[in-house]
């Protein structure tokens, strides 16, 4: 009887044994398998952050910084001081990067570098003393300019001919392809048969700096379909919510730009603009007449009026087919965000006022008064 019950408790003991080892087991395990996730985690975040920051800090950037290398700066000093400008993403990758290269007697001195660059360019720069060359060719494009007045402006500027621009600009199968390269701010709608230019009023206003003693055509255009993307993808979201297309947005925005100075003059006027659409009523603005014309004129005549063109917005009673021009970034935001208002008309009096008016008879008053 006695050693039939010791042997039960060494059973009891050896079981209680096994079950602790086999709770060790897996808890060895688990910790084993979470080390495991968390280098492997740890990995890839680290392989994906040091190719990052192996990148330039913004490829499209043409920010000029200016940089001084003090004399005796380490490679650490150097480092420090890009990752400060905002020229490289982090200092400590581009310590290793030079090591990893070998790369070393960095010059002393003042440099212009930009977030564009690569670490290589940089490294090169650094290693001869040469500064970012600076741009051959600086062009400025104002608001509320057409193609072929950009055309214009870039014949004038850039060894290009405004024939050879605006031939290009209009090429289906050379638009087909920005289409397919910009498709945030491009689409199939600017091929309409009736749109005079595709790019109408897709090519920003800014001011454009050239690097190349003879850029080309597609670089020019290229450029300046980025700063539109950079200027219009804030605002995807408010288009999309308000059921409008991008298209219409900047539809919109031209006719803005082209009736409007001031912030508040184009809030005021894209609400008028709103209001006549949701009465019905034709938009009934100068500019388009001018853009159906295809021509400039100090004033418009009544016969003007009557020309036959989705662009005549006293002959459509929507938006014209398409933009009339490029605009500015206050320009889209007014069509996105318009002030309320009752006024359906208003006027320019020429020395820079807008007058409003809620009914046909106050604005024939208005243009009594103010319109000599």
């Amino acid at each position: 009887m006695f050693r039939k019950k010791n042997n039960g408790k060494y059973s009891d003991k050896l079981m209680e044994r096994s079950e602790e080892a086999r709770t060790v087991r897996k808890i060895v395990a688990i910790i084993i398998i979470a080390i495991v996730l968390i280098l492997l985690v740890g990995g890839i975040s680290g392989y994906m952050y040091v190719k990052s920051a192996l990148k330039p800090v913004n490829p499209d950037s043409e920010k000029e910084v200016k940089v001084q290398i003090p004399m005796g700066s380490s490679t650490s000093d150097i480092a420090s001081i890009l990752e400060d400008k905002g020229i490289i993403k982090d200092a400590r990758v581009f310590r290793f990067y030079i090591k990893f290269q070998n790369e070393s007697d960095f010059q002393a001195g003042d440099y212009t570098f930009s977030p564009s660059m690569t670490l290589d360019g940089i490294i090169e720069s650094l290693k001869k003393g040469k500064v970012l060359k600076e741009a051959i060719y600086t062009v400025t494009i104002p608001e509320g300019k057409t193609i072929d007045q950009i055309a214009d402006i870039y014949a004038k500027k850039l060894p290009i001919s405004k024939k050879d621009f605006l031939k290009k600009v209009n090429d289906p199968d050379y638009v087909n392809q920005l289409i397919d390269l910009y498709p945030e701010v491009l689409s199939e709608k600017i091929l309409d048969p009736d749109i005079r230019t595709p790019l109408e009023g897709y090519l920003f206003a800014a001011t454009y700096n050239f690097y190349d003693e003879e850029p080309t055509i597609d670089s020019v255009v290229q450029k300046m379909l980025k700063t539109t993307v950079k200027a219009v993808s804030p605002y995807l979201n408010e288009i999309s919510e308000q059921d409008f297309t991008v298209h219409q947005a900047i539809t919109m925005a031209s006719l803005v730009e082209n009736e409007a100075r001031t912030e508040e003059q184009r809030k005021k006027i894209a609400g008028v603009f709103y209001n006549r659409l949701d009465a019905g009523m034709p938009l009934q603005t100068d500019p388009t007449v001018l853009y159906a014309l295809g021509k400039h004129k100090d004033k418009v005549l009544l016969k003007d009026l009557e020309v036959e063109s989705p662009y005549n917005t006293y002959y459509v009673d929507t938006l014209p087919i398409g933009p009339i021009s490029n605009f500015a970034e206050s320009s889209l935001k007014a069509a996105l965000e318009p002030e309320k208002s009752d006024y359906k008309y208003f006027l320019h009096d020429g020395n820079g006022h807008i007058y409003y008016a809620k009914t046909h008879e106050e604005h024939l008053q208005l243009k009594e008064k103010y319109i000599k």
